[in-house]
Parts: C-alpha cells; sequence; structure tokens
C-alpha cells in the first residue's frame, strides 16, 4: 500500500519528537475538524478521518434517518439520505461529504494553530513520561541559555531549568559549556521547560561517587548519609561490607585520584570522607574531623543532644568557618551536638561545685551573726544558707527570739555571703591574664620620706592614726553586736520572752 506524502512528513514528525504517529494523525483529524465547522458555520455533528493513500482528511456530516425531521442539524429524511446512500433505511445514519478544498486560508492557518498545540502537548506527555522516571539520575547537559537568574540547559532530547537555587554560589556558567547535574523534579504544569536539574543536591555527589568508585557502584561499600553545602563541604559516610576492603582508602583511590576527579567536577569544593559507625558516639568522633575529640557524651537520648569535648587548640578546627564543620557533623548524625573546651568544661565544673558548696554551706559560716540567733536558726531546724535564703521575713519572725531587726540584718548577712561567692567563683572562673609588668610600689619608708610629717595633735579627729583607732572601733563593733541581740531577746519585740 502506498502512502501519500503527507503521512510520510507525519511519520518522519513522529519520530524526532519520539511521540506516536497517531498522536499526530488525530491532531490532523481535529485540526481540519474546527476549520470545517469554522467555515461551514454549522451545528452539525462532524467527523473526520484521514486517508493515508491520498493524505487527504475527508470530513462528513452525520445525521440520523427519521420518518419526521425535527432537527435539520442532526436528522433527515428517508427520502434525502438515499441521494447519499441508495441502501439508506429508517433508523439507520447517513454520512454526507463536506469539501475541504474550499476551507482558505484563515481555515488553514487555525488548522496549523491545533496541530502545532496539539503536537506540544504530546511531546509534553511524552517527556513527563519518561523524564519522571529518571529523578535522581545524573545526566550530561549543555547550557543552551539564560534566562533572569535561571540557566537553560539541553538535554539532548528535550531542555531543563537550572534554578539558582539550584545552583553552587561558586560556581558561573558560560553558553555552550557543559557540566553535569542531577534530575530533581519533572513537572508537568510547567510552562517552559519540564525537568528540573540541580548542581547543589547531595545526591549529585553521590552519583559522582558511583561513577568513580567500583566499590560503591557493586555495592560493597555502601554511602550511608551525606550532608552538603553547595560549594563549600561535604562530609559523606560509608562503611565496607567485606571487612577486607577500606571503605575510606576505596572512595579516596590511590593517592587521592578519585576523590580529587570528583572535586574537580564539583569546581574544587572540600569533601570529608569519613567512616559509618552505629555508635552515635563514635560516629560523632568521626563526623567532626578533622578536629580531635577527647571526649563525646549523650545529654539527651530522647532529644538526641551530645556533648563534645576538645582541646583548646582544636576547638576553632572542630567549630569550623562561620560554625560549617559542627553544623554538617550535625545534619549527618542527626543529632544536635554542643561543642566545649576542655577549659570551658572545667570552668562549667568549677562553677557547679561551688553552687553545689554554697547550697549546702552551713549556717555557722555567715559572719555577722550573733552565735544565739546561730542558735536559734539551728534549734528551728534551718541548717543550711540556702534553707536561710528561702525563708521568708514572716517565717523568720515565727521563730522564737527573732524580731524584725534581726530579720532585716540576717536578709542583709545572707546577700553579702553570696554576693562574695559569686565575686569567688567568677574570678576562679576568669581566664589568667597575659604577662603584663608587675605594678612598681614605692617602699613604705620612701613614702614616708617624701613629705614632712604631721604631729598626732594636729590632725583632725576623722584623720587621726589607725593605731589610735583601731582597738576602740573593734569594741563599739562587738557591743554593738551584744546590743543587738539583746535587743531581739527583750519581750518588747513582738512579745517574745526568753
Amino acid at each position: 500500500m502506498t502512502t501519500s506524502l503527507l503521512y510520510q512528513t507525519i511519520d518522519q514528525l513522529s519520530k524526532e519528537k519520539s511521540i506516536d504517529p497517531q498522536i499526530i494523525i488525530a491532531a490532523v483529524e481535529d485540526a481540519i475538524l474546527v476549520a470545517t465547522r469554522k467555515y461551514y458555520k454549522t451545528n452539525e455533528e462532524l467527523q473526520s478521518r484521514f486517508n493515508k493513500e491520498t493524505g487527504v482528511v475527508e470530513v462528513h456530516a452525520v445525521k440520523k434517518i427519521v420518518a419526521e425531521v425535527v432537527d435539520p442539524n442532526l436528522e433527515i429524511s428517508v427520502e434525502d439520505a438515499r441521494k447519499y446512500d441508495p441502501e439508506a433505511a429508517l433508523d439507520g445514519e447517513v454520512r454526507i461529504p463536506k469539501k475541504t478544498d474550499v476551507l482558505g486560508r484563515i481555515a488553514a492557518q487555525t488548522a496549523k494553530q491545533v496541530i502545532f498545540q496539539k503536537v506540544r502537548e504530546a511531546e509534553r506527555d511524552a517527556v513527563y513520561a519518561e523524564y519522571s522516571q529518571r529523578i535522581g539520575e545524573l545526566v550530561n547537559c549543555t547550557v543552551k541559555r539564560l534566562e533572569g537568574p535561571d540557566i537553560i540547559v539541553d538535554l539532548g532530547r528535550t531542555e531543563a531549568r537550572l534554578p539558582r537555587k539550584e545552583k553552587s554560589r561558586l560556581e558561573s556558567y558560560q553558553i555552550g559549556e557543559r557540566l553535569r547535574g542531577v534530575i530533581t523534579l519533572v513537572d508537568r504544569s510547567a510552562r517552559g521547560p519540564q525537568v528540573v536539574v540541580s548542581r547543589a543536591d547531595a545526591a549529585l555527589v553521590q552519583r559522582l561517587f558511583e561513577m568513580e568508585v567500583p566499590e560503591i557502584y557493586d555495592g560493597t561499600v555502601v554511602i550511608r548519609t551525606m550532608a552538603r553545602e553547595a560549594g563549600e563541604r561535604t562530609k559523606v559516610a560509608v562503611y565496607s561490607k567485606d571487612p577486607d576492603v577500606d571503605c575510606v582508602g576505596a572512595c579516596v583511590g590511590m593517592k587521592g585520584m578519585r576523590v580529587q576527579s570528583i572535586i574537580r567536577e564539583l569546581r574544587g569544593e572540600k569533601i570529608d570522607i569519613i567512616e559509618y559507625d552505629e555508635d552515635p558516639l563514635a560516629f560523632a568522633a568521626n563526623a567532626l574531623s578533622p578536629a580531635k575529640i577527647n571526649h563525646v557524651a549523650i545529654l539527651e537520648a530522647e532529644e538526641k543532644h551530645l556533648e563534645v569535648i576538645v582541646d583548646d587548640a582544636q576547638l576553632s578546627l572542630a567549630i569550623g568557618k562561620k560554625g560549617q564543620n559542627v553544623r554538617l557533623a550535625a545534619k549527618l548524625l542527626g543529632w544536635r551536638i554542643d561543642i566545649k573546651s576542655e577549659e570551658e568544661k572545667r570552668q562549667e565544673i568549677e562553677s557547679q561545685m561551688a553552687a553545689m558548696a554554697l547550697r549546702g554551706a552551713p549556717v555557722a559560716s555567715l559572719e555577722g551573726l550573733g552565735v544565739k540567733t546561730l542558735q536559734k536558726l539551728r534549734d528551728h531546724g534551718v541548717q543550711t544558707v540556702e534553707q536561710l535564703a528561702q525563708m521568708t521575713p514572716d517565717e523568720l519572725t515565727q521563730i522564737q527570739g527573732i524580731g524584725e531587726k534581726t530579720v532585716e540584718r540576717i536578709r542583709r548577712v545572707v546577700t553579702d555571703y553570696f554576693e562574695q561567692a559569686e565575686q569567688a567563683t567568677a574570678k576562679a572562673a576568669a581566664p589568667p591574664k597575659a604577662d603584663t609588668p608587675a605594678e612598681t610600689k614605692v617602699p613604705a619608708a620612701e613614702v614616708a620620706q617624701s613629705e614632712p610629717p604631721v604631729p598626732a595633735e594636729e590632725l583632725p579627729a576623722e584623720v587621726a592614726p589607725a593605731a589610735e583607732v583601731a582597738a576602740p572601733g573593734e569594741q563599739v563593733e562587738s557591743n554593738n553586736e551584744t546590743k543587738a541581740e539583746q535587743e531581739t531577746s527583750s519581750p518588747g519585740e513582738g512579745g517574745e520572752a526568753q
């Protein structure tokens, strides 16, 4: 059977677009049908059929044969039907041919638009059907053009889009440049290219390792998890199913040849290959490489919270530039990581011990309270400073022999105690200062000789020599304390009698 030139053209187009020829034929039939209806301005039921031998699309109006015609567009009498088909019978159908060679230029243009639209829809469906099954696959593409922040690349069969967020921020591309990417999305409803490729996805690094490392390709070495910041650094955790195969060495290759080819493809991105471990403590120590870890502890197992201790010199290396190393390690593990230096941990422990000492200090360590007051507190069951600090003024005044003045003095003494303890703790935890020249002190004898002495009888009373006022001051303080205790013991305060 000979075929027409039109059918040969349709067959060739279907092969180029990788779509079924019947889809194109259906598009041609629909296009001629629309053009015929528009030309004849009729509501008749029209049908079209493509003739492969002649290359002509035949259009017919289909009408039902009835005894009495009600709707001329859909029905026809027996007498009229037999003009087109001598064997026409009642309740049958007759096909009335419509001329298509008179459609004209406008109808032809309409048919052309319909054909293009149908072919384009068929092509998009074919692209979606093919590439939706290839998500995560590594593809080679060529930069075709730039559309704003996005890059349009050529995959050979179709075009793909490389969005700005899927690019490494350190990479720039030129038209005609070849690159590799992974397919991450196929969008049926997109107006432009349906396929989206990525250069920033971690799957790109995994596919490159599968290409360069035969042990990964055949399954001997397995990539367990990955964490990547495109253009900066990638951490890859691997383990070996064969105890005789070094998983890290297989990925690095002889003299680093395997990993270096991947680094070149990623435009110099750093890659850390670490050994995977089921134990999160050992895995955390590996994940924070190249830093050396002293100790790893689990703070909260349910919340997946780890604490890592490193030497002071290793702290910045463990954290990484702008926290990148610890951030990637946390993504790799799926745990939250707190990194502390040995000095920070020591200070934390000292602060905790100091706080415990403060909480457990006996009330006898308070300076400024008399013996009788302390004894009354102990008799009431107050043994530690913390217990005393937690008591309210009303609770203190309920103790026999303690009045409002004593409560005020207790509050002042306890406040001073905690302030002095905090100052001592802060001073002990403060980092040592850099070596500085010691202050030059002038001997007391030289100071005395630098100014002429003043006779003691000429000095004002408030600047009298210390030797003359020291003893009386101590005696006054002792007397004041005794007097205060007598006042608290007198029946005049709250009616409390000894």
